[in-house]
C-alpha cells in the first residue's frame, strides 16, 4: 500500500480483523492497515477462548450482545463453510441442579425465544440423558444452535481476506504514540490526519480504529481520551478429561449461570480437535496477558488496584472471589465442581489444560460492564468492552465498527 491508508486498525484479534475486512470490502471500500504488536494474529483472547460459537441464549433481549451474537453466529457459520474453517453445530445442555435454578432456566428459555433462537427444548432428567447419558440434574434446556469452532482459524482466514482485498496486516508493530495533525478539513483548510508511531515506523491515516482487547482502555488513553472504564483481567483455567473418561461427555454441558456475573461457571466443552475440556474458573489476573498462575506485571497490577471501581467490585463480590481462588489451584476442587453436572468425574480424570485471560471492563461504580461498549471521538472509534460472545459476534461487530469508522471518514 503506497499511499497512506484511510484507516488503521489496532489489534489483529478476531474483532479487529473482522472490522478490517468489513472496511476493505463492500460497496465503499476503504484502504486499511492492521497493526499487531505480536508476531501473529489471534495471539491473545481469540486464541485462548473456549472455542464455542454461542447461540445468543444468555443476553438481555434488545442488547447489543443479543442482537450481534445472533447475527454474528449466522455470519460466522456461513464464513466457516465458505472458507473451510472447522465449525460444528452440536448443541448444548444448560442444566439446573437445584430448585432455585429452575426459575433461572425458565428465564433463559424466555430470553432465548425473545432473541430468535429456534428449537429450544425444556427437558426432564430422562430426556436430558438421551443427549448426555452421564449428566445429572433436575431439568435442562437443550440449545441446538450452539456450536464449536476454530477461532484462530477464522482469524487467519479473515487476515487473508483483508490482504486479498488490498489491505495489510502488519505484525510486530506495537503502537507507541498517537499524534493529531492538521485541522478539521474543509475547503481551503488542511486535512486532519492522525499519525500512529509504532515500533515498525510511522503510519498516517484519516481514522484510527482500536480493537485492542486487553489493552483497550490504555489505547484509548494513549489516543488522548479518558474512558470511564478500566480493563480488569480475569484468568480462566481449563482442565482436560483424560482419554479414558472423555466418553462421559458427548458435546457441551453448562450449568445455569449466576445472573449477577458475566461468567458462565465450570462447564464441559468439546473442542473441534476432539479434546474435552472442563472449566474455566474466573480469578483476578495480575498480568493482562498472564496465562500462568505465577505471571505478574507490576504495571498491570497497579492499573487494577488504582481503579476505585475495582475495590467497589471486590467488596461486593468477596465471597465469590475467594471461592474461585480456592478452586484455581486445586484439581480436587475443580473435579468437585464438575461432578455437579457429571457425577462420575474424578480428580484423577483431569489433566492440566490451557488458560485464557478475559478483558472485563469495570466502571467507576464497580459494576462489571455487561454489554459491548464503544467510544468515539473525532477520527477515532474504540472498542472498549468486547468480552464473550465477541468472538462469536465478531463479523457482526466488525460491520458496526466499520460503519462508524466510515462515518468518521
Amino acid at each position: 500500500m503506497a499511499r497512506s491508508p484511510d484507516v488503521v486498525v489496532v489489534g489483529a484479534g478476531i474483532v479487529g480483523l473482522a472490522t478490517a475486512r468489513a472496511l476493505a470490502g463492500g460497496e465503499r471500500p476503504s484502504s486499511v492497515v492492521v497493526i499487531e504488536k505480536e508476531d501473529r494474529v489471534a495471539a491473545h483472547q481469540t486464541g485462548h477462548n473456549s472455542g464455542v460459537a454461542h447461540s445468543g441464549l444468555y443476553y438481555r433481549p434488545g442488547s447489543q450482545k443479543a442482537e450481534l451474537c445472533v447475527r454474528g453466529r449466522a455470519l460466522l457459520e456461513r464464513f466457516c463453510a465458505e472458507r473451510g474453517v472447522a465449525f460444528e453445530r452440536c448443541g448444548k445442555l444448560v442444566v439446573a441442579t437445584c430448585g432455585q435454578e429452575l426459575a433461572r432456566l425458565d428465564e433463559l428459555a424466555r430470553r432465548g425465544a425473545a432473541n430468535g433462537l429456534q428449537g429450544l427444548e425444556r427437558l426432564g432428567p430422562e430426556a436430558m440423558r438421551e443427549h448426555e447419558p452421564h449428566v445429572a440434574g433436575l431439568a435442562a434446556l437443550f440449545v441446538p444452535e450452539t456450536g464449536i469452532v476454530d477461532f484462530p482459524g477464522v482469524a487467519r482466514a479473515l487476515a487473508q481476506d483483508v490482504q486479498e482485498l488490498g489491505g495489510e496486516v502488519r505484525t510486530g508493530a506495537r503502537l507507541l504514540a498517537v499524534q493529531t495533525r492538521g485541522g478539521p478539513g474543509g475547503v481551503g483548510g488542511p486535512a486532519r490526519r492522525i499519525v500512529l508511531e509504532t515500533t515498525a515506523g510511522s503510519i498516517p491515516c484519516r481514522c484510527l480504529v482500536a480493537c485492542a482487547g486487553l489493552h483497550a482502555d490504555r489505547i484509548a488513553r494513549l489516543s488522548g481520551l479518558e474512558p470511564d472504564v478500566r480493563i480488569v483481567p480475569f484468568r480462566g483455567d481449563y482442565w482436560v478429561l483424560a482419554d479414558a473418561s472423555a466418553g462421559l461427555v458427548k458435546n457441551l454441558i453448562y450449568p445455569v449461570p449466576d445472573p449477577r456475573y458475566p461468567f458462565l461457571g465450570v462447564h464441559f466443552t468439546r473442542r473441534v480437535d476432539g479434546r474435552m475440556e472442563v472449566g474455566p474458573n474466573a480469578v483476578l489476573a495480575f498480568k493482562r496477558e498472564g496465562y500462568g498462575r505465577a505471571n505478574f506485571s507490576a504495571s498491570d497490577t497497579w492499573s487494577t488496584l488504582a481503579w476505585g471501581g475495582f475495590w467497589r467490585m471486590a467488596r461486593s463480590n468477596m465471597g465469590t472471589a475467594l471461592a474461585e481462588l480456592a478452586r484455581a489451584g486445586s484439581r480436587a476442587a475443580f473435579a468437585a465442581a464438575a461432578r455437579g453436572l457429571v457425577p462420575e468425574v474424578r480428580a484423577e480424570d483431569l489433566a492440566p489444560g490451557g488458560s485464557g485471560v478475559r478483558a472485563q471492563a469495570v466502571d467507576r461504580k464497580g459494576a462489571l460492564v455487561d454489554d459491548f461498549r464503544f467510544l468515539e471521538a473525532e477520527g477515532m472509534v474504540h472498542v472498549l468492552n468486547a468480552p464473550s460472545p465477541a468472538a462469536t459476534a465478531s463479523l457482526a461487530i466488525g460491520e458496526v465498527v466499520a460503519q462508524r469508522a466510515r462515518a468518521q471518514l
